[in-house]
């Protein structure tokens, strides 16, 4: 059964998840060097049977663009262009980083395993846009 497979963009670290073939449950998958990403993606796509991507989107408290809202939509203009007949849904990512840490604090992460650095935090963002793309849907 296809999956959903959900990006958490950012400059430097894309974090990436998968749901389950049942599509219930988002888990932590990759977190990947930004130049990277796009490989990655169809290497995967060639390996695994993906129905659609779902990419966080970085919005304000107010709904409005912020600064890294302008990476985000280069990345999205780049991954039409790569992969035209992928569906790409845009889902909100308030605060999904500040949910990642405090998920992993709460299951008992060392902070080395927290870090900006081991990329942990990305992709547990990534699930948790995904889990919350799964609630809306």
């Amino acid at each position: 059964m296809p999956r959903v497979l959900s990006i958490d963009y950012g400059t430097k670290r894309v974090g990436l998840a998968v749901t389950d073939p049942l599509k219930i449950i988002a888990s932590p998958l990759d977190t990947v060097h930004s130049k990277d990403v796009i490989q990655y993606l169809q290497d995967y796509f060639q390996n695994e049977e993906v129905e659609a991507v779902v990419c966080g989107y970085p919005t304000n408290e107010e709904g409005e663009e912020t600064d890294a809202t302008r990476h985000v939509n280069a990345f999205i203009n780049f991954f039409r262009k790569k992969f035209p007949t992928m569906p790409l849904h845009l889902q909100d990512e308030s605060f999904s980083s500040q949910e990642a840490l405090q998920a992993m604090i709460n299951s008992g992460s060392k902070r080395k395993q927290r870090s900006k650095k081991s990329g942990n935090i990305d992709k547990v963002s990534a699930a948790i846009i995904l889990q919350q793309f799964l609630e809306d849907y």
